[in-house]
């Protein structure tokens, strides 16, 4: 982890939907290399602060900064030719791991890892292929390279999820309760797939419950309340 260099770094963030305030003048940064979890009690703005620092939420004010791509955010539904530039910069470098898995059923395991190199940045199936099996072995699914997400347990389908991520060669990946989902025996599961992320030196915010996970693995844990980030 390398302290000087900050990957992430959020300025007065603030997002309403209608009349309820979710963030509020967040500020919040996390440097390179580091693993920094989230908790804190539902409705307090976790996901939320995820989801917009690569902007499947648009703030409504506040500056975020992510793999020195800087935004200033100011509501608009619809941003700016340059802003637009900017966020898909950030998308380019970053992966997000979801609670619901969001595999392509109809594509086997292998398949849905080596769908983003391909399609997004343009690597010869053949390459992708051999990269995906290398993920696949890493989060220790090679023996369900072949099969379909139906045929997969949950913790199975997030470590496919977490492959598939990997796949996209990221800066930071961020984890929206990956766990959430899944029965504590395939926790476990998963978890294990991103301790082994976290031993690769990858920039990781976590949004989680798990309480153990954070203390055994995060370099850091940042509790959120009413929209506010008290570290």
């Amino acid at each position: 982890m390398n302290t000087d260099i900050r990957t992430i770094e959020v300025r007065g963030l603030s997002k309403a939907f209608g009349g309820n305030q979710v963030l509020r003048g967040v500020d919040f940064s996390v440097s390179k290399g580091e693993v920094v979890v989230v908790m804190g009690p539902s409705g307090s703005g976790k996901t939320t602060l995820l989801r917009s620092l690569n902007f499947l939420e648009m703030p409504d004010a506040g500056t975020v900064t992510v793999c020195g791509i800087d935004v200033e955010c100011a509501g608009s539904s619809k941003p700016s030719r340059e802003h637009q530039k900017k966020i898909r910069a950030i998308r380019q470098r970053t992966a997000m791991v979801f609670q619901s898995f969001n595999l392509f059923p109809h594509r086997t395991a292998l398949e849905n890892v080596m769908e983003g190199p391909v399609s997004v940045k343009g690597l010869p199936r053949a390459q992708a292929s051999e990269r995906a099996m290398r993920l696949l072995t890493q989060v220790g699914l090679a023996a369900k390279a072949n099969e379909y997400p139906g045929r997969l347990s949950g913790g199975q389908k997030q470590r496919v999820a977490i492959a598939r991520a990997l796949a996209m060669d990221p800066e930071v990946i961020f984890f929206d309760e990956p766990t959430s989902a899944l029965d504590p025996a395939l926790r476990e599961d998963v978890l294990t797939g991103m301790r082994d992320v976290a031993k690769l030196g990858m920039t990781m915010l976590i949004v989680t419950h798990e309480v153990r996970f954070a203390r055994d693995v995060a370099d850091r844990v940042v509790f959120m309340d009413g929209g506010v980030v008290a570290e």
